[in-house]
């Protein structure tokens, strides 16, 4: 991890404890979810609001006034509210993602949860998702929600990261393995 993804995730971690304590206390993790839900998508598919938390030029000001306005167009709780406010008179905004990030990690952990990293050569179907969820389920000992993507140089196969654990079945990973060994024989 280079130094200052480090550092951002610092800085993110901080905020998301805070703002996560509030929510547990005050028993409103399922409106956090929802505003994170609700915050990632805005990342996703506006530029505009990545340029916003990234970019230098705007002023503390501008950053807060903006924040301010989406928090209240998207009917933001007041804790996510209050931080995303403090964290641009800070401008510290450009942790957003990793904020978002850091607490639907505490959120999955308060709920017993763990996600799974499932990349295939090819779209999962749902059942295949909820019996990949059901089996991970048996090895981890909590619930698993499987977030799936799709890689077609995988050729067939799986690669399952869950926590700091890693099971790569991928044709791709057995080829290279394969290779790997036919070097050191000749």
């Amino acid at each position: 991890m280079s130094e200052s993804a480090s550092v951002s995730t610092g800085i993110a971690n901080r905020y998301a404890t805070a703002i996560f304590e509030l929510a547990n206390e005050s028993k409103k993790l399922k409106p956090l979810e929802s505003d994170l839900d609700a915050l990632s998508v805005l990342l996703a598919e506006n530029g505009e609001f990545a340029d916003l938390i990234n970019s230098p030029v705007y002023t503390r000001e501008e950053q807060g006034a903006a924040v301010g306005a989406i928090a209240k167009t998207m009917k933001l709780s007041p804790a996510v509210a209050n931080a995303l406010s403090l964290m641009a008179s800070k401008r510290r905004l450009f942790v957003l993602p990793h904020l978002i990030s850091a607490l639907r990690g505490m959120i999955s952990e308060e709920k017993g949860e763990v996600t799974a990293d499932v990349t295939s050569a090819k779209a999962l179907t749902k059942a295949q998702s909820e019996k990949l969820a059901k089996v991970l389920k048996g090895t981890t000992g909590k619930d698993v929600i499987v977030n799936a993507t799709v890689d077609e140089a995988l050729i067939g196969g799986l690669v399952i990261k869950v926590g700091s654990q890693m099971i790569d079945s991928s044709i791709a990973s057995k080829l290279a393995a394969l290779q790997n060994s036919m070097k050191e024989v000749g």
